[in-house]
């Protein structure tokens, strides 16, 4: 996968999709490079139309991929156990000072 990711990241950044460019990619990433696999991940790429194949890519992990939380969600829950928390130390507190007025 790496190698793809190291393709993308160069489609990103304009840069064109060879061998060389993606043998630095991914040697600036710590990965041991195989010149095999990446002429053949360049050979493979050069047919694609990366633009098109992205667009398309939405429609299809939407339909493979299970639903995962979004962060939106997650961080809406964790106000939740915040306010509880309050919540819970207030009333302590309360019952603290019911205690000293007998």
């Amino acid at each position: 996968m790496e190698y793809i990711y190291a393709a993308m990241l160069l489609h990103k950044a304009g840069k064109p999709i060879d061998e060389d460019n993606v043998t630095k990619v991914l040697q600036s990433a710590g990965v041991k490079v195989d010149s095999t696999r990446v002429k053949a991940v360049v050979a493979a790429l050069s047919e694609v139309n990366i633009e098109e194949a992205i667009k398309s890519a939405p429609s299809i992990m939407a339909a493979t991929t299970p639903a995962t939380p979004s962060v939106a969600a997650v961080s809406e829950q964790k106000p939740k156990v915040e306010e509880k928390k309050e919540e819970k130390k207030e009333e302590e507190a309360l019952e603290g000072l019911g205690s000293l007025f007998g």
